[in-house]
């Protein structure tokens, strides 16, 4: 007789199974992606600087951690793609994502907002910088925003702020914004003879910042145009086989800059006045202020159904004789500031186009350094600094 009737009988205990070793191994990689993926999106990510636009502040080679918590991380909008992919799955041109589904985009809270001068990563609004690569214009893509190419640039002005550049000189608010330490500008510096690479590299100068322009027909002189800092300016007259190194500021207008239009007759070195749209900012309706800001509105401002016609507006078909902006925008520019593409070219960057501030620099690999210089040891872990929290 069982006098313990009250114990549950044990049950016998059956072995348990090994994984394999290619169940372990999926286990793992399925981890390290989903954590990955988790981290990059909501806390960090890493990216590459591939062009001078930001020398000397960002160099061509650095890996830079970029932060999404200070300004808060977007929710995805595309959810259909492959996870540590952007618009192509690595090594092809296969699209990594579906866009079938586009969900509403917010954005969790952050710790901060964008400042002027921080160094800030967003996806580039316009449908041309998105399809550089791709000449026939039948087959550019607009892709979803969160798929859009990733810029780094310095915020030189906040919702709200008039921006204005003369001779070279940004001005916000009527007052002068003062120049990263590292900015650079376009010389043209005129020497006796040719001067040979190993003199240019001594220099600290490298196949980015210079374009042999030829000889003066009358002294023989050579001639070159150079990108460099006031350091750099100072450094150069001292030589002795440089006769000149003068700025080479642009007066004439250049038809490329935003916005393109009659009202706008601006270049590089001598731009606006521009008041970057404000959430909640009120603007009247005619034909000036829609060459300044009609493409955002028809494109940005999250509008379906505009049209813009003979100086008039209309959305959803109805016409509009004032329009209040829907979000804040931002005026983006390099520290290279003669050969950057930004925000005089291609406008405002939304706020719902931010990705992130930029934290720190990982590594640094020099493309033109030799074996024993190939890494910039004295950028390794190299906080980005910002004149107004230091």
């Amino acid at each position: 007789m069982n006098w313990k009737f009250w114990e549950k009988k044990k049950e016998e205990e059956k072995p348990v199974k090994k994984k394999s070793f290619f169940r372990e191994w999926l286990d793992a990689i399925t981890f390290a992606v989903v954590a990955a993926t988790l981290i990059r999106w909501l806390i960090m990510e890493a990216y590459t600087i591939p062009t001078p636009s930001m020398e000397n502040s960002m160099l061509v080679g650095d890996f830079l951690f970029v932060s999404k918590f200070h300004y808060g991380t977007r929710t995805p909008k595309t959810p259909l793609q492959i996870p540590l992919t952007h618009q192509k799955i690595w090594f092809t041109d296969i699209p990594s994502y579906l866009p079938w589904i586009q969900l509403p985009q917010y954005r969790l809270p952050g710790i901060t907002s964008v400042k002027r001068e921080d160094v800030v990563v967003f996806n580039v609004p316009g449908i041309a910088e998105n399809n550089y690569e791709e000449f026939d214009r039948s087959k550019w893509i607009d892709f979803p925003v969160d798929l859009k190419m990733n810029y780094i640039k310095r915020c030189v002005g906040i919702p709200g702020d008039v921006l204005k550049i003369v001779d070279r000189q940004l001005m916000v608010n009527g007052q002068p914004l003062i120049n990263p330490p590292h900015v650079q500008f376009r010389y043209e510096v005129t020497a006796k003879d040719e001067i040979n690479e190993r003199n240019l590299k001594n220099m600290g100068l490298d196949p980015d910042d210079y374009t042999y322009l030829g000889r003066r027909p009358e002294t023989n002189e050579a001639v070159y145009s150079i990108l460099l800092t006031n350091e750099k300016v100072e450094e150069l007259r001292k030589v002795p086989y440089i006769l000149s190194v003068e700025a080479n500021i642009s007066k004439d207008p250049e038809m490329r800059t935003f916005p393109q239009s009659k009202y706008s007759l601006w270049n590089q070195d001598n731009y606006g006045p521009i008041t970057i749209p404000k959430k909640g900012m009120t603007i009247a309706i005619n034909d000036s202020t829609l060459a300044f800001y009609g493409e955002t509105i028809k494109n940005l401002d999250h509008n379906k159904n505009v049209e813009i016609k003979e100086g008039k507006l209309t959305i959803e078909g109805k016409e509009i004789t004032e329009y209040t902006f829907r979000q804040d925008y931002y005026f983006m520019m390099g520290d290279n500031r003669n050969n950057s593409l930004d925000s005089r070219y291609w406008g405002f960057v939304p706020e719902d186009h931010i990705v992130g501030k930029g934290f720190f620099i990982w590594l640094s690999i020099d493309k033109y350094g030799d074996i024993l210089h190939k890494i910039r040891w004295s950028r390794l872990f190299k906080i980005v600094r910002y004149r107004h929290n230091q």
